[in-house]
């Protein structure tokens, strides 16, 4: 009798709640996440829009937005969050890690949470996941690149450990050591979310 295949990582779903105790659900990016991307772009302040993609247009043109559903859980690895209540199938949240190549052990790190979640420990829940996954997949350093100006994001970048690599025109580089970011966040009690995102993905840590 053939043996019953493994459980893949992104076949993982996290339930959990925001700090305000909504509902959430934590799982991998899929091709047809496209419309719900949008939808959350969309829903994004300007300002918001500006500091996480580095323009003031209305909405990234297309090939941004195939790319970031372009996910194959290796080279490109990317997790969502949706609310469980109230509009069906809502998303609130996305977390990304891409690199160029399968063998290089670094990625490029970028996160958006949609205004009206900010504040709720959704993006260290997410962070969490990713850093799961890609430890799983041989990745040991995030890329980051953040406008000098969102401190909010510097901040959060640097609770995980992330170091200033160099500013040019605006524009913070940080890197990020995946397994000490981890570690940090299971020894972290907060937000309290994370236990059972913990939980989640317990056959993979």
């Amino acid at each position: 009798m053939a043996r019953p295949a493994e459980p893949e990582i992104d076949d993982t779903i996290a339930h959990t709640r925001l700090e305000d105790g909504r509902p959430v659900c934590i799982r991998a990016v899929r091709p047809d996440d496209e419309e719900r991307l949008r939808d959350g772009i969309d829903r994004l302040s300007q300002h918001s829009r500006y500091l996480r993609f580095f323009s003031v247009a209305p909405a990234p043109p297309d090939h941004v937005i195939e790319r970031l559903v372009d996910v194959d859980g290796h080279l490109h690895l990317a997790w969502g969050a949706i609310l469980s209540e109230g509009p069906a199938d809502e998303a609130i949240g996305v977390v990304h890690a891409i690199r160029s190549d399968e063998a290089k052990p670094r990625a490029e790190f970028a996160i958006g949470i949609v205004d009206a979640y900010h504040g709720q420990g959704l993006a260290r829940m997410l962070t969490a996941v990713l850093l799961i996954h890609c430890a799983r997949e041989g990745i040991a350093t995030l890329d980051a690149q953040v406008l000098a100006e969102n401190t909010r994001a510097i901040g959060f970048i640097r609770s995980l450990g992330g170091k200033r690599t160099q500013t040019e025109d605006g524009v913070a580089d940080f890197s990020i050591a995946v397994r000490p970011a981890l570690a940090a966040m299971r020894a972290s009690a907060e937000p309290a979310g994370l236990s059972a995102v913990f939980g989640a993905f317990a056959a993979w840590l």
